[in-house]
């Protein structure tokens, strides 16, 4: 009998508890710990965030989907992982802090034969002084978040139904941010919303992020078909800015947030300011406050977890430059390489380079796109993680585990506006691999075949259909399992 605990309950770890009760043997005991009562589909905050949905139509409460299925659930947050157990056990164990109403703030060691960390991110609001919810902008991370936001863009949109001019402000807070697809799907709702709402005009829309050229996603940018033609996706994007009337500010680090000011610096060094009526600027990420301690007690954090709070798996993370990392490089298996019966799936574990080129401004200023870890990939790799845990289990140190390197990994971006059937569009992508291999492909280190971008209802229909889909999947309903991650 083994004991597989799992940190997290987003689309990484819930999809690793679904596929381990199913996966592993009945004796097996599958425990999951969440600091949150709700699983999120969190693509479709963007939907909340403007009023679209509700947080009911994109939650739902763990507890009774774990409770049906046999998986036992804590509602706490992960503090410390003891890998080795400690001076009284020799199991490794977790200690965690209860979250819920019936036992908050208890502190609880759980035991474990196996871990799974899907911890996800922290928001890193504090990276830049005056950044997210409790400073002077909004966010749409969570699905209270969205719910803030869609109230903000209800009075901006009412503010210029009675003739007062509004500037908005979108995009990402911080020269290191990642989920710039997200910012960029967040603009077009919005641009959609104040469009239906008849105001237009009245409206000076602004995006602002660290990329280096629009399109870019922290991804390096796109090569792809289109009507069987080449493109890129800068010039490909340009073109959706251009047709709604927004503007960009790219290659900024947001340096603080003052009331109805954002002040940001460019790649060339310069410094300006954009003033704002409506705010919404993603945070950076890092790893979740979790420490490490060997047996004896010893912190070894920085053994288990990189600078960046992320924990570090079977990557090669040793420095070189921009132009040297290969796509090889990227991690096959995300064990740990200390302790091979710990695993780090989706945002959790440690990138070893950004995709996108780094840039500093003369001042020293990093400007780098953090590498995407969400949706698909962190599915495949939650459930990858269940499958080397069964054959460790079957064949024991020995055993052959599962492999999917993001550099053998595709990705599917549909970025919508509008959620209804017959009112929206949508700007759909496809890349593969997610980690360019200029090795493989020399020209573009993607796939032309399988890249390809296209814009169109079709596409809204795709997203909205999928939104449905993982609902249904993540609630664990009948032939969930047939649904790809």
């Amino acid at each position: 009998m083994a004991k597989v605990l799992i940190l997290g309950a987003g689309v990484a770890g819930h999809t690793a508890a679904l596929h381990a009760k199913r996966m592993l043997g009945k004796g097996d005991e599958v425990i999951v710990v969440s600091p949150n009562s709700k699983y999120n589909w969190i693509p479709s905050n963007i939907w909340v965030g403007v009023g679209r949905m509700s947080a009911e139509q994109v939650t739902f409460p763990l507890a009774p989907v774990y409770k049906k299925k046999g998986i036992t659930f804590h509602q706490a947050l992960a503090q410390e992982i003891y890998p080795e157990g400690d001076s009284s056990t020799s199991k490794g164990f977790v200690r965690v802090l209860y979250t819920d109403s019936t036992r908050s703030g208890e502190i609880a060691n759980i035991e474990f034969d196996y871990l799974i960390n899907a911890t996800g991110p922290k928001l890193n609001f504090a990276a830049t002084p005056g950044l997210g919810p409790d400073g002077h902008t909004v966010s749409v991370c969570t699905y209270s978040h969205a719910i803030e936001a869609a109230h903000s863009l209800k009075e901006v949109i009412a503010a210029m139904k009675a003739g007062k001019r509004q500037a908005l402000a979108i995009g990402v807070g911080h020269g290191t941010c990642t989920c710039e697809g997200a910012a960029f799907e967040y603009t077009f709702n919005v641009e959609h919303e104040i469009r239906a709402a008849g105001v237009r005009e009245m409206a000076d829309i602004t995006y602002i992020t660290n990329e280096y050229e629009l399109g870019d996603f922290g991804v390096g940018g796109l090569v792809f078909s289109q009507s069987g033609f080449q493109t890129t996706s800068k010039l490909w994007t340009e073109s959706l800015f251009r047709e709604r009337g927004i503007k960009a500010i790219l290659g900024a680090h947001v340096e603080k947030i003052e009331p109805n000011v954002v002040h940001y610096e460019l790649v060339d060094g310069t410094k300006d300011v954009l003033e704002f009526d409506f705010a919404m600027l993603l945070p950076p990420f890092r790893g979740v406050d979790l420490k490490a301690f060997n047996k004896s007690g010893d912190e070894i954090s920085e053994k288990l977890f990189a600078p960046s709070g992320f924990m570090k798996v079977d990557a090669e993370y040793t420095p070189k430059p921009y132009e040297e990392w290969l796509a090889s490089d990227w991690p096959k298996t995300y064990r740990n390489p200390l302790y091979p019966n710990i695993f780090a799936v989706g945002i959790a574990f440690a990138p070893p380079h950004q995709i996108s080129k780094p840039r500093k401004s003369p001042n020293g200023t990093l400007i780098a796109p953090s590498p995407p870890r969400t949706g698909m990939p962190s599915g495949i790799m939650g459930k990858l993680a269940v499958i080397s845990i069964k054959e460790l289990i079957k064949s024991g140190p020995s055993a052959t585990v599962g492999k999917a390197s993001m550099a053998d990994m595709g990705a599917a971006c549909v970025a919508s506006a509008g959620s209804g059937l017959r009112v929206g569009s949508a700007a759909s992508m496809t890349m593969y691999p997610v980690v360019p291999d200029y090795v493989k492909y020399p020209n573009t280190g993607r796939s032309i075949d399988d890249t390809f971008g296209e814009i169109g209802l079709a596409g809204h229909w795709i997203k909205l259909a999928l939104h449905y889909m993982f609902i249904y999947k993540a609630k664990a309903r009948f032939g969930w399992f047939l649904i790809p991650e």
